[in-house]
């Protein structure tokens, strides 16, 4: 949060910080930087009502109507919209605003019960496991959508809370390759919201989607290629090598990736689809795994070769299966086919990880991860050690001291704002220097030295105010 001091202002370069319209007092200009944070927060506030009237069976018509109540202060902001460019204006809108209020309530389901959301929960666990995940990093994004809804399942719901840590220790892939993941996959193919950022000792707020928005394909990495495009007449390229529809077990892959087997350089996110593939359906050709596991043709067989290499697959005839024990990682020589000498069967996840040498890749995460939370509470502590208490008012009643609960910014009368974003004293009538106006407009700051979040500011206000009430 930024907060708007009430300090001389330097001259600014011309074009920065051009004014955009008055103050309350009609001839102070307000700076476009403090007018464009209080538009952000009000098409919040007018966003949040559209999506309660279309939750509600509302109409557009009763929304406009809402909005453009004058003793209504959810419609603030419309209303000074109208005042400014007129009444068209204000309710083109209300339209736009409503039509993606719309789209969102929609898009998603009430969960009315525990049941409700325990069927949700699966109907998406379904959806994950039948769409194909293109790529090396389609894979690594089916991890993290993975570890998420383990969360979820925990929760009990769609929304749930994690931190960027905790879901890259539980996909098994680095924290940059999560992010990664983030921006390219998810966000973008509607899979994963993040609601709130974490801060302290919490962790990010996130919600589940359908993924309806975008395809799970990913763009290109480079700006161009060294191949030329598919020539029609010649029938080259005509389809995908991957069936758009894929068929896999999600609960194994993600019992499975937190292992140092699977990491980077280890049997790799192939080897989990291919698995996840196997199990679900045995006995599986290779043209047929391609479609159920998404990966294209040659990663298909260089990932059963080697799956075969550690006797977690044997072929026979023209099909792939898993050994009994594959999914503890225990190999074992195929009885059908003739013992080869490239073949080592394994004696667990972590005799594979050594082989690849990947083992401690998970503990090293971890000791990381750990070692990132200690600094990151210890620069909490030596912040809030330079943090000084506001200044409240106290009153003696009855023999004990009670906290008079200092005001907010959208509860001051307008005759206290002074220019500049400055406040007046109500007694003195002369504008207090450790009081100023936050630049969204809801809060006052008490003093400049003051770094409190707006969290900690309103839990202070609510104690005092607590207290206020049951003295008086």
């Amino acid at each position: 949060m930024r907060w708007f001091e009430a300090s001389p202002r330097r001259a600014a370069p011309k074009g920065q910080n051009s004014y955009s319209k008055l103050g309350a007092d009609g001839r102070n200009p307000v700076p476009r930087e403090e007018h464009q944070g209080a538009a952000e927060h009000g098409h919040r506030i007018t966003a949040a009502i559209a999506c309660h009237v279309a939750r509600a069976g509302g109409t557009l018509d009763q929304l406009t109507h809402l909005l453009l109540h004058p003793e209504h202060e959810g419609g603030r902001h419309a209303q000074n919209i109208a005042l400014r460019s007129g009444q068209a204006r204000a309710r083109d809108y209300i339209h736009r605003v409503w039509a993606s209020a719309s789209t969102a309530v929609s898009s998603t389901a009430a969960v009315e019960s525990r049941h409700h959301a325990h069927e949700d929960l699966a109907a998406l666990h379904d959806r994950i496991e039948t769409t194909p995940w293109h790529g090396e990093r389609g894979r690594t994004a089916l991890r993290v959508l993975r570890a998420h809804l383990n969360f979820a399942e925990t929760a009990g719901g769609r929304r749930h809370a994690a931190s960027e840590r905790q879901a890259a220790e539980e996909a098994g892939i680095s924290r940059q390759t999560l992010r990664n993941a983030y921006e390219t996959v998810l966000k973008p193919g509607g899979w994963l919201r993040r609601l709130r950022v974490g801060h302290g000792h919490e962790g990010s707020t996130w919600y589940l989607g359908d993924g309806h928005e975008h395809p799970t394909g990913t763009p290109m990495s480079h700006n161009g290629t060294t191949q030329f495009p598919p020539d029609p007449d010649l029938e080259e390229w005509p389809s995908h090598e991957t069936a758009p529809t894929a068929d896999i077990d999600s609960t194994v892959i993600s019992h499975l990736m937190a292992h140092d087997a699977f990491a980077h350089h280890g049997l790799g996110s192939s080897a989990l689809m291919i698995i996840g593939a196997l199990h679900v359906r045995p006995s599986q050709t290779v043209n047929e795994l391609i479609a159920t596991s998404s990966v294209s043709r040659a990663t298909a067989y260089r990932t059963l070769q080697r799956l075969a290499a550690h006797g977690l697959a044997h072929q026979t005839s023209r099909t792939w299966s898993l050994a009994p024990r594959a999914l503890e990682g225990i190999g074992q020589t195929g009885t059908d086919a003739a013992p080869s000498p490239k073949t080592l069967p394994a004696r667990g996840w972590d005799d594979i990880a050594h082989r690849y040498s990947t083992t401690g890749t998970a503990a090293h995460r971890k000791a990381l991860h750990a070692a990132e939370r200690a600094a990151y509470r210890q620069a909490l502590e030596q912040l809030s050690e330079h943090r000084t208490k506001a200044m409240v008012m106290v009153i003696v009643h009855n023999g004990r001291h009670v906290l008079v609960p200092t005001p907010r910014a959208d509860e001051i009368p307008p005759e206290w704002h002074a220019p500049s974003g400055a406040v007046l004293n109500p007694t003195t009538g002369r504008i207090d220097p450790e009081w100023s106006v936050a630049t969204d407009g809801r809060l006052i700051l008490i003093t400049p030295a003051d770094q409190r979040t707006y969290d900690e500011l309103v839990t202070a206000h609510t104690q005092a105010l607590a207290e206020w009430e049951s003295a008086a």
